[in-house]
């Protein structure tokens, strides 16, 4: 098991790698001085993995727990759901010093974070991502939101956790889709900010495509600590955090206009490809670099061409992205590999120009 911490002040915690971690969880617990009640909040999926092995653990650790289950789903990120358990931590008598700890993906975390950070002001949180997206990603930073309405993510805080566990041994039970849809948000990362990670990916991708451990461990481990020093360096996301979003600028935007029947990170896989073109056309970028990056996210088995939608469809979404800054379109684009900045210099045509494949 390794560590990893965030340095945020008083607000500073640890990302913990590693394999058979959910049953030491209880032990960390007590020895940070929790006591009394546990909360664990779960989709019925992942609640009949996992839940068990969680729950005894803390048992074992002299916790009373309660695990509230919610349906799987996207939908479940909303006011209604977030009300229910609400009601279900009252009926628990939940105190102001029990923790919740969102067991599963981007979707439970997301929604038991918001809950943790609203319920009397804030409960202690413990993130326990049981996917690659979510322990690379979304639950590293403290961004916690629920849906409302057609818009995503768009009532939420920044309430960091007390701890992330991200037990390597969950991976083992994702789909191959689920594992490549995480692998789109580790090569960003490698992408944007580290070379040698970069390399270990074109060397290693199809071992970590056949569940290494040891190759995950290695993945996981070092894009969270890419995650972890930009967050500890812009925890309000104002600045230097804006580099995360490489690939998301056309990626949210192609999510729309497919009515989500692309995956996040195939999405984000297309948008990273294109902002290398984009990157390259402004002669920053070397073709070479754009090569290896498209080669990369290939054996990650994710695309890189543009699927079929209409380009002014995506045009008009990225207007409507929450990047866009005095009516410009902020994109993260590449010097090299591993080397990011934020530019809004990308005019429309160039833009138009790469979505539509010209030269």
């Amino acid at each position: 098991m390794k560590k990893i911490k965030v340095e945020l002040g008083s607000n500073s915690y640890e990302i913990r790698v590693g394999a058979g971690l959910l049953a030491r969880i209880g032990l960390w617990l007590k020895e940070k001085g929790f006591s009394g009640k546990a909360v664990i909040v779960a989709d019925t999926t992942v609640n009949g993995l996992y839940g068990d092995a969680l729950n005894q653990g803390l048992t074992n650790a002299g916790f009373k727990v309660t695990i509230l289950e919610v349906p799987v789903g996207e939908e479940q990120k909303s006011l209604e759901t977030a009300g229910r358990l609400y009601q279900e931590l009252t009926s628990f008598y939940a105190e102001r010093t029990t923790p919740v700890l969102a067991l599963g993906g981007g979707v439970v975390g997301d929604l038991a974070g918001f809950v943790a950070a609203t319920y009397m002001r804030g409960v202690p949180l413990i993130q326990v991502p049981t996917t690659l997206l979510a322990q690379v990603d979304s639950s590293i930073g403290g961004k916690v939101a629920v849906d409302h309405g057609q818009l995503k993510n768009n009532i939420g805080v920044f309430y960091q956790p007390k701890m992330v566990v991200a037990d390597i041994d969950t991976l083992k039970t994702l789909p191959q889709a689920e594992l490549s849809n995480g692998l789109a948000e580790v090569i960003k990362s490698a992408a944007i900010r580290n070379r040698n990670l970069f390399n270990f990916l074109d060397i290693n991708l199809e071992r970590a495509m056949s569940l290494n451990a040891g190759v995950l461990e290695e993945i996981v481990l070092e894009t969270a600590r890419i995650k972890a020093e930009i967050v500890a360096h812009d925890e309000r996301d104002l600045g230097l955090r804006g580099i995360l979003n490489y690939g998301h600028t056309i990626g949210h935007a192609l999510e729309t206009v497919s009515n989500f029947q692309l995956k996040h990170g195939q999405a984000v896989a297309i948008g990273m490809t294109a902002a290398a073109r984009i990157s390259n056309k402004m002669e920053m970028l070397d073709e070479s670099d754009v090569i290896r990056l498209a080669d990369v996210i290939k054996k990650a088995v994710l695309p890189v061409e543009m699927p079929d939608v209409d380009i002014k469809d995506v045009l008009q979404a990225m207007r409507h992205d929450k990047k866009v800054l005095q009516d410009r379109i902020r994109f993260v684009l590449l010097k090299s590999i591993g080397d990011a900045f934020i530019s809004d210099k990308v005019t429309t045509s160039l833009l138009g120009e790469v979505l539509l494949g010209k030269e």
